[in-house]
């Protein structure tokens, strides 16, 4: 199938381009940057009139930030084009699911992405933790804003989520391991003087048979980054790392299935929804995100700048 991919930045350059180059269901048609294009495909600085110019192309994968995504996809679902998102899905739940009635309304395929669902330990950790019973588990996310998010503004405004985007990764991971189902009870959001969302983020869960579930979110980690979930079982002990690449039981190590890479895992799905006419949409991260800025105390932290 042909795709355009609408937003070039970094994510498409590390990860959406390749893993469409190595998928024999995809052929990257078109692209839609105002900064950026390809020097061997069409570019188009206007997303209508890449639409009204490709005909042809059938599915438009979402890369730019969550803000400005809703525009672009309500247009491609009611151009009759399927449409995969980056996360997070959008920038508030009801615009989410505002594209969601749309995408059944036209017939069409919305998939709303998360990457690290898709690591290769994640299912691994979720098989184990659905015969245990959990007494608490820890979500430790800690990584340097400046390696990852370099010179990008948007992240500081509203809808940005600061910290929360990364943090959202982890969220993904914990709403697909977890047997339970958790809301947020409190939440404290450091957020540097002068910025509009956190660069800290301190999250506690309300769980149905009181474990203690907590996450603690942090973008001022220099060196080794920390992406963990460590829990404490009646089976014993789980830790995640790596963003679910890695995964010890008890302290011993978990052979790692064969695993194609989180990007091609997600557009393996996608072509698979397309074929089958269905629409994906967990907005189950999205939520506790939402939350976390409903009942946050904010506290007010030193200034951040590049």
């Amino acid at each position: 199938m042909e795709i355009a991919l609408v937003g070039i930045g970094e994510i498409a350059k590390a990860q959406h381009i390749p893993s469409i180059a190595a998928s024999p269901n995809w052929k990257l048609a078109a692209t839609v940057s105002r900064f950026a294009n390809l020097h061997d495909v069409p570019n188009f600085t206007d997303f209508d009139e890449m639409l009204s110019a490709c005909p042809n192309i059938r599915v438009v994968s979402l890369c730019t930030p969550p803000v400005p995504r809703f525009n672009y996809a309500l247009a491609a679902l009611k151009a009759g084009r399927h449409v995969m998102l980056e996360k997070p899905p959008g920038a508030t739940l009801s615009e989410c699911q505002t594209l969601l009635d749309v995408a059944k309304d036209q017939g069409v395929t919305l998939f709303s992405t998360w990457h690290s669902r898709e690591a290769v330990m994640v299912q691994s950790a979720k098989e184990w933790l659905a015969g245990a019973i959990v007494h608490d588990l820890q979500i430790i996310w800690k990584e340097d804003v400046r390696r990852w998010h370099p010179d990008q503004e948007w992240i500081w405004e509203p809808g940005g989520m600061g910290v929360l985007d990364p943090g959202i990764n982890a969220l993904s991971i914990l709403t697909e391991i977890l047997p339970d189902p958790i809301h947020i009870r409190a939440a404290r959001l450091d957020v540097p003087e002068g910025r509009q969302t956190p660069i800290a983020a301190f999250l506690e869960f309300a769980h149905p048979h009181g474990a203690t579930v907590t996450a603690d979110l942090d973008w001022r980690q220099t060196g080794p980054q920390t992406w963990d979930i460590k829990a404490q079982t009646d089976k014993g002990t789980l830790h995640l790392s790596q963003g679910g690449a890695v995964l010890e039981i008890n302290g011993a190590p978990v052979n790692a299935p064969h695993n194609h890479g989180e990007y091609l895992c997600l557009y393996t799905k996608m072509a698979n929804l397309v074929a089958k006419g269905e629409c994906d949409v967990d907005l189950a991260p999205l939520r506790h995100v939402a939350d976390a800025f409903m009942l946050g105390h904010r506290a007010t932290t030193d200034p951040f700048d590049w």
